[in-house]
């Protein structure tokens, strides 16, 4: 036995998985239709859970009976290329499968509806109807937001968003529309398409369920505390503004000065926020029920989730190099129009590029089961919970502020500006309670952070206790003669 070969070195992941034998062939036909079914892959049978080469008994017939399992097993039929591999004195199986053009393949055994299978990471993960009913338009050749509404008319989109957007100066007649094909013939009539109306349709949602956003500010990194919520129903082009907005809610600006001149400077890295906002809302699924696009703003990270799988194909390393399929050309092609899209297919590869000159961490990109998530991840001067030790100091000149303050944070140091504030004081302007677990959530992480400090120190529990801004929180407030106290 021996684990030398490169192969045997890799992670099992999208595009590779290892077995032990053809035990259990309906597994090992899961995995064929998967990758036939995504991004191809290669099936290394022959290897066991420490990752040592055991190989097969006997070759040649395991060769056979794995051909002879594919071809009575998958439909439509599916030819991968099938080799024998020597490793020190073993012999293993490997089976590569290439994308597929005659997509969806299903295992026989279970049939087109409940046999068709996806590769999801370095799982398999059963196929719903609507990946299925996409996979079946693809292979006619048909794009989904380019499809016409016949039940529609260009009265059901809403002209007026759709002229402020493109502003007074484009004309947007008839033929304007069919070259956006926002509008197609059909039936002798001109309908909206697909595309238009999850733009500008007036009743989208009726249409479309899941075209919104959902935006969450949780405290700390999961989701188990959650102090803000919004939800986004504007049009998809209006949706971009209305999340900057959402996540400028909760971060900060300070001033940075340089030669004679003020620049003000976010707490959040905008620019590639934007770029990965877009780039979830041209990219989703708009096909799939029952998950809209997602935005949490965690204290290290901010996660965007897209609706839909990777198209088949694609993978993470492909996205990460700037390899881009568009899913939706006719939501991309408006984009462009509204300059919202700078470049094709680059979004992905300057988010990655940003985020290296600005020195933060390599955004990550992960398949979930509901599609894709692209998380932001936030160094550590943007973080909450960041020890005055280890932040910059903010004088005049500049930093910015290593803490992430929210609006209801703003808030409290504001009510403590002209004089020292009683926590009654404080949790009534937020207007909670005078509970400790209130206390606890709102006024003592502002202590631990610098931004407050107790009037009585030496007696926590004092009747009289008042609570301050410290200099920190002043200059963050931007008081004149403020300075960062370390």
């Amino acid at each position: 036995m021996t684990t030398a070969n490169p192969l045997l070195q890799q992670p099992e992941g999208k595009t590779l998985e290892f077995k032990r034998d053809l035990s259990s062939p309906r597994n090992v036909l899961k995995t064929l239709v998967a990758f036939a079914n995504s991004a191809g892959g290669r099936l290394v049978i022959g290897v066991d859970d420490a990752r040592n080469a055991v190989g097969v008994a006997d070759p040649l017939d395991e060769e056979e009976r794995l051909c002879n399992l594919i071809a009575d097993g998958i439909a439509p039929r599916l030819v991968p290329s099938v080799e024998l591999m020597s490793v020190g004195n073993a012999t293993l199986l490997v089976a590569e499968v290439f994308p597929s053009s005659n997509r969806p393949h299903h295992l026989v055994a279970l049939g087109p509806e409940q046999g068709v299978y996806l590769r999801l990471g370095s799982s398999n993960r059963q196929a719903g109807p609507d990946w299925i009913a996409q996979a079946h338009r693809a292979a006619a050749g048909q794009v989904f937001d380019e499809q016409p509404m016949p039940a529609l008319s260009l009265d059901d989109l809403d002209l007026a968003a759709m002229t402020r957007l493109f502003g007074p100066d484009r004309v947007l007649d008839a033929t304007r529309l069919q070259t956006l094909k926002l509008l197609r013939p059909d039936q002798g009539r001109l309908v909206p398409t697909q595309g238009a109306v999850l733009l500008f349709g007036k009743q989208r949602e009726m249409h479309f369920p899941d075209a919104w956003v959902q935006c969450g500010r949780f405290r700390g990194l999961n989701k188990v505390e959650i102090f803000d919520q919004q939800e986004i129903h504007a049009s998809l082009p209006d949706a971009v503004t209305a999340i900057e907005l959402f996540l400028k809610k909760h971060a900060f600006k300070t001033a940075r000065f340089g030669a004679m001149q003020r620049e003000d400077v976010w707490s959040i890295p905008l620019t590639m926020l934007r770029e990965a906002i877009v780039n979830a809302l041209v990219h989703a699924d708009y096909a799939q029920r029952g998950a809209p696009m997602r935005v949490a703003f965690f204290d290290d990270r901010i996660d965007i989730e897209s609706p839909g799988f990777l198209l088949p194909g694609m993978t993470i390393a492909d996205m990460q190099s700037g390899v881009s399929r568009i899913r939706n050309p006719v939501i991309a092609r408006v984009f462009r129009e509204l300059r919202l899209i700078e470049q094709w297919g680059s979004g992905v590869k300057r988010i990655l590029d940003e985020a290296a000159a600005l020195g933060l961490p390599t955004p990550q990109i992960a398949e979930i089961p509901t599609g894709v998530r692209l998380s932001i991840l936030l160094g550590s001067s943007h973080q909450i919970g960041a020890t005055a030790a280890h932040e910059p100091p903010l004088a005049h000149q500049s930093e910015q502020v290593s803490a992430q303050v929210d609006a209801q944070v703003l808030t409290l140091l504001k009510h403590c500006a002209t004089q020292p504030r009683s926590k009654q004081e404080l949790l009534a302007v937020l207007r909670l309670s005078n509970a400790y677990l209130n206390y606890k959530r709102h006024i003592v992480p502002l202590l631990e952070q610098g931004l407050l400090a107790q009037t009585i120190p030496d007696k926590p529990q004092s009747r009289l206790q008042r609570y301050r801004l410290t200099d920190r929180a002043r200059a963050l407030l931007g008081q004149p003669g403020a300075k960062e106290t370390s």
